[in-house]
């Protein structure tokens, strides 16, 4: 929950309305700060970030006391194809030292597949995060490169059964792909990167950053002040893909004309 550049952060249970498939919910349990966090970060290390992962290490230990007792971080790093270089963990001196000693190996190979390391993020949160945490990814990335046959849509799916937000620290020339022109053909095997959309989709956000080493603290604070809201999901509610939508109410737009509220835009349910 965001207003110009600045956390929002006096808002209560009132101030929500919460519709599934368009229809207004009762909410059952709202809260900020209260659920542990399982955060996984996602360093791109091809040829053109090893400044920007430099300028993230420098800050790393600081930036991670913005989390609380309880959280956990774990680190993945990648180009062509990814790796795990720390599990989760406690032990936030470990990973602001995993975080220093990343950098560019051969065995991941040369380019940026950043639509398939997000699969293995998200594959990896399903298997590793556990029951009870909140669930984000924060990566670090330039937003260039070439996805070969792992379209938006299978991610933010596999995201979305993950129940994982991602967030994205663009650094460089990074920028929000142009849309596609009308009339125009895109070859739907090779499309560019785009973790704008895919944290819009999510529910959490991509920050464009001149310096990284100033962003990344800023970022890990958001993800660690997010408001959580639970309801009950409609008894009579079909299998499939259902959409979310949460709007400020009246009194609090009053309040808050400029807020923008950034939440998940849907969920697959099971029968």
């Amino acid at each position: 929950m965001v207003e110009g550049l600045d956390v929002v952060k006096d808002l209560t249970r009132e101030d929500f309305a919460v519709y599934d498939e368009n229809r207004l919910q009762k909410t059952l349990y709202f809260g900020r700060d209260a659920e542990p966090v399982s955060l996984l970060l996602v360093l791109d290390v091809s040829g053109s970030m090893k400044k920007y992962v430099d300028q993230v290490a420098s800050v790393a230990r600081d930036s991670l006391r913005h989390l609380k007792p309880g959280d956990k971080v774990a680190v993945m790093v990648f180009s062509k194809t990814s790796m795990m270089r720390c599990g989760f963990t406690e032990d936030l001196d470990a990973v602001a030292s995993d975080i220093r000693n990343a950098k560019w190996e051969e065995r991941l190979g040369s380019g940026t597949a950043i639509n398939d390391a997000l699969l293995e993020a998200s594959k990896y949160m399903r298997e590793n995060a556990g029951e009870t945490s909140r669930r984000s990814i924060v990566i670090l990335t330039d937003n260039l490169g070439l996805n070969y046959k792992s379209p938006d849509d299978k991610l933010i799916q596999s995201l979305y059964e993950a129940d994982t937000v991602v967030n994205a620290l663009v650094v460089g020339k990074g920028e929000r792909p142009a849309p596609v022109r009308p009339g125009s053909y895109r070859n739907p095997d090779f499309t560019p990167p785009d973790v704008f959309h895919i944290a819009d989709e999510t529910g959490g956000e991509a920050m464009q950053a001149g310096h990284a080493a100033v962003s990344f603290p800023e970022m890990i604070e958001r993800v660690r002040t997010r408001y959580s809201l639970q309801y009950h999901t409609p008894e009579d509610g079909k299998s499939g893909f259902r959409t979310i939508r949460v709007e400020l109410t009246a009194m609090a737009k009053l309040r808050h004309p400029r807020a923008e509220v950034r939440a998940r835009k849907g969920y697959y349910l099971t029968r």
